[in-house]
C-alpha cells in the first residue's frame, strides 16, 4: 500500500524517487531506521507509532509524521473452508461470532486490537487492485 500511495501522488516508482528502497520487516525498525538517518522516509502503522512514541524510543526531533494515507482493510482472520466438517457444523460461524462479540479488554489487548468487525472478500478488492497495480499479483 505504500508503494501504491507514492506512485498515485508522484506518478513514479518508489525507486524513482528515492536514491534506496528496503523493507525493515518490522515497523518500530522501520521508524528507527528513519530516525537514525538510514532511511529518509518509512511507512509505519500509526498504533505501531504511537505506542512507540509514548514509551519514549523515539526522537521526534528527528523524525516526525509527515503524512497519512487513506484507510484501506488490513489484518484480516482468514480461516481453511473445511473447519465446519474438522470441527463440526456451525463452528465457523461460532468462531466468527466469538471473535465479532470479544469485549474483554484484556482479550482485545493481546491481539492488540479494541475490536473485531465483519468483512467479506469484497471489502479486499482495493488491495487486489493495488497488487496489480505494482506487479504483484498477475
Amino acid at each position: 500500500m505504500p508503494e501504491f500511495f507514492l506512485r498515485k501522488q508522484f506518478d513514479q516508482s518508489p525507486d524513482d524517487i528515492f536514491s534506496r528502497v528496503g523493507f525493515s520487516g518490522n515497523h518500530s525498525r522501520t521508524i528507527a531506521l528513519v530516525e537514525s538517518g538510514a532511511y529518509q522516509v518509512g511507512a509505519v502503522n500509526y498504533k505501531v507509532w504511537d505506542s512507540n512514541v509514548a514509551a519514549g524510543s523515539v526522537d521526534t526531533t528527528k523524525v516526525n509524521i509527515i503524512g497519512k494515507t487513506p484507510g484501506y482493510p488490513d489484518y484480516q482472520w482468514t480461516v481453511r473452508g473445511d473447519l465446519d466438517s474438522q470441527f463440526g457444523e456451525g463452528f465457523t460461524e461460532k468462531l466468527k461470532q466469538a471473535l465479532l462479540s470479544m469485549k474483554d479488554p484484556e482479550l482485545l489487548n493481546s491481539f492488540p486490537r479494541k475490536g473485531f468487525i465483519p468483512a467479506t472478500n469484497e471489502d479486499f478488492q482495493p488491495i487486489l487492485e493495488v497488487g496489480k497495480q505494482v506487479g504483484l499479483i498477475d
